[in-house]
């Protein structure tokens, strides 16, 4: 094959095509979107009090347009830099195992466009960790693996991030993967994304096994014995409830917005927002919902987040901004401590928004991995 004059093997062309797909899933997934807020020089002394007391996460994010989801841009010290900027301890950084497969169809609708051999999305998985090795080994970056990593790294003042991955389709129906991801570091994990698996139902695609399947129930029960926090996003709400029958741990959900959300406005992601009881299933496991960042303003961020803690309650709600290549709230992490700034002048105490910012993973990463 060749491409632009260059001979290319069938790997390189197929890396030439899953590059295009990942830009351009992550560019139209966003709906109506603002760009990155302006970040005052005003000192925001209760905000960074806040975040210095208590550790802060992202539950779902892959970290801007030079994140793991990037195969042009190496690891590099912004991510670090970024987090300190804005006050933020802890990423759960998600590579996207599917990505390769994605496009928008001649109707528009994002899903899988192409196919590849057997294997090449495991592949494809563990060069994303092998990315995020070489972002902690280089780049000022922890990897957490426990509770006791989290609260090591928010007391040295040093960013750290907890391994995810934005569904398994790379599994092929052999578990003993999922273990393999496991000894790599992975400690959050997401079952479906936007490709038909073995696992279960997603929200935009067509139902086929009616939910949770067999397999991904053995699924769900080897990760609550490994010790990884399970995700639910993008699940089906039935996949979702009967997830909530088999785990042993507090689920997570961990993008998203409440179905006809107000704060968040008209907007294409109408099928990824959740109904309330598919929210109060996951509240019921003492687990969380993530609030992605498609908003806006951070004041309506902030409206939307009140949304889900009205219907769940404020120990069920996360910060899980789906940052990525396309637009939104945060294409850096620098104007996080303005979104706690924004959380308390806008009604939130400051012992809610620490549970919102972190303290409600936390809980259920502890449940998870310890």
């Amino acid at each position: 094959m060749s491409c632009c004059g260059h001979a290319l093997t069938r790997r390189q062309w197929m890396w030439r095509s899953a590059l295009s797909s990942v830009g351009a899933m992550f560019a139209a997934c966003a709906g109506t979107r603002a760009g990155t807020p302006a970040v005052s020089e005003a000192p925001l002394t209760a905000a960074t009090a806040l975040l210095r007391e208590h550790i802060s996460i992202d539950v779902h994010t892959h970290a801007g347009p030079n994140g793991v989801t990037s195969r042009t841009a190496a690891p590099s010290d912004d991510i670090a830099r970024g987090m300190r900027a804005g006050g933020i301890a802890i990423l759960c950084l998600a590579d996207v195992p599917d990505g390769p497969l994605l496009g928008r169809n001649a109707a528009g609708v994002l899903g899988v466009v192409r196919e590849m051999p057997p294997g090449f999305l495991h592949q494809y998985h563990l060069e994303r960790i092998a990315w995020m090795d070489a972002l902690v080994a280089q780049h000022g970056i922890r990897r957490a693996l426990t509770v006791a990593d989290l609260r090591a790294a928010h007391a040295a003042g040093q960013p750290a991030i907890i391994l995810d991955t934005e569904g398994l389709d790379f599994l092929e129906k052999k578990l003993e993967r999922l273990e393999e991801s496991y000894q790599r570091g992975l400690r959050h994990m997401q079952l479906v994304h936007y490709t038909p698996n073995d696992i279960g139902d997603f929200q935009t695609g067509a139902v086929t096994h009616n939910g949770l399947t067999p397999f991904g129930a053995d699924v769900v029960r080897a990760c609550n014995r490994l010790g990884v926090v399970v995700d639910v996003a993008h699940a089906t709400a039935d996949m979702t409830k009967q997830a909530v029958r088999v785990a042993s741990k507090p689920l997570l959900l961990s993008h998203t917005a409440l179905r006809g959300s107000k704060a968040q406005g008209v907007t294409p992601l109408t099928e990824r927002q959740i109904t309330p009881d598919h929210a109060r299933a996951v509240a019921e496991t003492g687990g969380s919902i993530g609030i992605w960042h498609f908003f806006p303003t951070l004041e309506r961020y902030v409206d939307g987040l009140k949304e889900m803690a009205d219907v769940v309650g404020v120990d069920h709600v996360s910060i899980g901004t789906d940052t990525s290549s396309s637009q939104g709230l945060f294409q850096s992490y620098e104007p996080f401590r303005h979104l706690v700034d924004a959380m308390l002048r806008g009604g939130f105490t400051a012992a809610d928004a620490a549970k919102v910012v972190g303290g409600n993973y936390l809980r259920i990463f502890g449940a998870s991995a310890g």
